[in-house]
C-alpha cells in the first residue's frame, strides 16, 4: 500500500477553479474595499491628481509659498494612493496583513487629509484669483474632503468589526461525557 497513495486516488481529485479573466488573472480584486471605499479612493486619486496637473499649469504667482506647498501636499497624496489602492487591489493584502492595511491607511488618509485641508486654505489666500488656480484650490478642498470622509468611515467601521467577532462561551460546562477519559473499558 505505498503510505495508502493508491487507497486515495481514486476518491480524491484536486479542486478546479475557473479561468481567471482579465485583471484578476494577475491577482486584481476590489473586494477588500468594497464599491463605497474603492469609489472614495478612485475619487481621492483623480481629484489629487488634477488639483496637481492644474497648480503645474499656472505660470506666474506673486506669492509663491502657498502654490509651492499646495504643490507638495498635491503630489504627495496623488502618489500615496497608488501604493494603497494596489496593496488593497492585489494579493498584497494578505501578506501584509489585514490590520496593518487598515491601520497603514487610516493614518495616510487622516494626515493627508489634514495636509490637504491646510493646503488649501494657504493657497486659496494666497493665490492671484486665476481661473486655473481657483479651480486647483475647488479640487484641492474636494480632493481633502474625500480623504476626510475616508478616514471617518474607516474609524467608524473599525469598532463595529471588533464587536461582531464571536466571543467564546466559558460560562457553561463541557459535557461531561466529554470530560472522561476515550478508553476507559476494563481489560
Amino acid at each position: 500500500m505505498e503510505n495508502g497513495g493508491s487507497v486515495y486516488e481514486s476518491t480524491t481529485s484536486p479542486a478546479e477553479q475557473p479561468p481567471r479573466k482579465g485583471l484578476r488573472a494577475c491577482g486584481c480584486t476590489a473586494a477588500h474595499l468594497g464599491f463605497p471605499r474603492l469609489l472614495l479612493k478612485a475619487l481621492q486619486l483623480g481629484l489629487s491628481f488634477l488639483a496637481f496637473v492644474l497648480e503645474e499649469i499656472i505660470e506666474v504667482c506673486t506669492s509663491c509659498g502657498g502654490l509651492y506647498f499646495f504643490e507638495f501636499v498635491s503630489c504627495c497624496a496623488f502618489l500615496l494612493c497608488i501604493p494603497i489602492l494596489a496593496i488593497y487591489c492585489t494579493s498584497l493584502y494578505e501578506r501584509v496583513g489585514k490590520d496593518q492595511v487598515k491601520q497603514l491607511d487610516f493614518w495616510i488618509v487622516a494626515i493627508m487629509g489634514g495636509l490637504f485641508l491646510l493646503a488649501s486654505i494657504v493657497f486659496s489666500s494666497t493665490n492671484d484669483r486665476t481661473s486655473v488656480e481657483v479651480a486647483a484650490v475647488v479640487f484641492g478642498f474636494f480632493a481633502s474632503i474625500m480623504f476626510v470622509v475616508d478616514a471617518v468611515m474607516i474609524r467608524c467601521k473599525g469598532p463595529q468589526a471588533r464587536k461582531e467577532t464571536p466571543q467564546e462561551n466559558t460560562d457553561k460546562p463541557l459535557n461531561p461525557a466529554e470530560n472522561q477519559p476515550l478508553n476507559n473499558l476494563p481489560v
